[in-house]
């Protein structure tokens, strides 16, 4: 499907010069001389490697066709991570390095949405916020404010993340599994 560079956002997968690419950042820019254009950022997902295009406005770029279905997660082994359709039962792994950081936040029958191109997992997306236990996390500092002052912390995932000061070992935390960050206590 073709789209504008000027639709282009943060997420996407498009089609460029032979590969599949993820869209990193993106920048419109509208210099004072001359046509405006999209500054984008991307990652191979094949290559594992980064481009950085220009695209006019008036260009349009190939945005890749995906089929996402939804997946519960069974387990992992040293190398894959397994999901089961919860509809047909059918089974299918996939390579740690696809999920990459993120695997670590998979908890049995999680359910997330695998893309499918061209019938092979590409990317999986697990749901916005998930359920966390803290397994150590540093002692508060008197006088910080608690409004600005953040600590670090240690999940049951092994996960690093940043919480506000009252937060200690043992509690359950929401965390955004798109940025990695805090969101509230249970």
């Amino acid at each position: 499907m073709k789209i504008n560079a000027s639709e282009i956002r943060v997420g996407m997968l498009l089609e460029h010069k032979n590969d599949l690419w993820q869209v990193l950042k993106t920048q419109h820019v509208k210099p004072g001389k001359g046509g405006a254009f999209a500054q984008i950022e991307m990652k191979s997902v094949n290559k594992n490697t980064k481009l950085n295009e220009r695209f006019r406005s008036s260009e349009t770029v190939e945005k890749a066709s995906l089929e996402e279905i939804n997946y519960n997660f069974l387990y992992k082994d040293e190398n894959n991570y397994f999901f089961m359709n919860p509809k047909s039962f059918e089974q299918i792994e996939i390579k740690k390095e696809i999920i990459g950081e993120k695997g670590k936040l998979l908890t049995e029958n999680l359910e997330v949405s695998v893309s499918f191109y061209n019938e092979s997992p590409i990317l999986v997306n697990l749901p916005n916020q998930v359920t966390c236990s803290i397994e150590t996390t540093d002692a508060a500092l008197k006088g910080q404010t608690v409004s600005s002052s953040y600590k670090p912390a240690v999940l049951s995932n092994g996960l690093n993340i940043q919480v506000p000061p009252f937060i200690e070992a043992g509690d359950e935390v929401i965390v955004d599994t798109r940025n990695l960050e805090y969101i509230k206590k249970i």
